[in-house]
Order: structure tokens, then C-alpha cells, then sequence
């Protein structure tokens, strides 16, 4: 089974940025759809980005033009680049990848000071 391990969460101030990574204990070559998703105490895991091996991606709404997904094959990585966060972004995200299951990491904390 895949395990992923998140890194880069951290204080930043609003209109900062900030580079998620996820690193995959395996080859992510024949994972279909990774991505990352956030989650506030109490509230649903809600979907940020989405890339596909294709490349494809999804955003949304309130991160398009703001933050990007790009997914390295040979490195077995994820990542999130987020610019111009605001504190509506703060959150704990989590990387995602789905195979005949899905996975899911343990967590990073974002947290946007205003």
C-alpha cells in the first residue's frame, strides 16, 4: 500500500507562499489521480487541486490562479505551490492519491496570519 508523507506546511503572513510537498513510498507512475485536499476542526475534507497522470488538473474556485499542482513521476512527489494565501487558506491539508483505494497522508498545517 501507498504511504504518503507531507512536508512544508507552515506560519506564513497573507500574500505569502508556501510549497507543499508529498513524498510517495512507491512509484506513483500507475496512480491515476493525486491531490491535495484541506480540512478545518470540525468540518469535511474539501478538495484543493487534483492532477491526474496526464497531467489534467482541477482547482477550486477559490484557489485558481493562486495555487498549482504538479506531480514529479521520477521522484515519486506531489506538490503544491500556493502564492498570494490569504487566511481563508488556512487549514491542515493533506495529500491524496488513488489507486483501486484511496490514501491519504497525515497532515501539514497551513496556517495564513492576517
Amino acid at each position: 500500500q501507498v504511504q504518503l508523507v507531507e512536508s512544508g506546511g507552515g506560519l506564513v503572513q497573507t500574500g505569502g507562499s508556501l510549497r507543499l510537498s508529498c513524498s510517495a513510498s512507491e512509484s506513483i507512475v500507475s496512480i491515476n489521480a493525486m491531490g491535495w485536499y484541506r480540512q478545518a476542526p470540525g468540518k469535511q475534507r474539501d478538495l484543493v487541486a487534483l492532477i491526474t497522470s496526464d497531467g489534467t488538473t482541477t482547482y477550486t474556485d477559490s484557489v485558481k490562479g493562486r495555487f498549482t499542482i504538479s506531480r514529479n513521476d521520477a521522484e515519486n512527489t506531489l506538490s503544491l505551490q500556493m502564492n498570494s494565501l490569504k487566511p481563508e487558506d488556512t487549514y491542515v491539508y493533506y495529500c491524496y492519491a488513488h489507486t483501486w483505494r484511496s490514501y491519504w497522508g497525515q497532515g501539514t498545517q497551513v496556517t495564513v496570519s492576517s
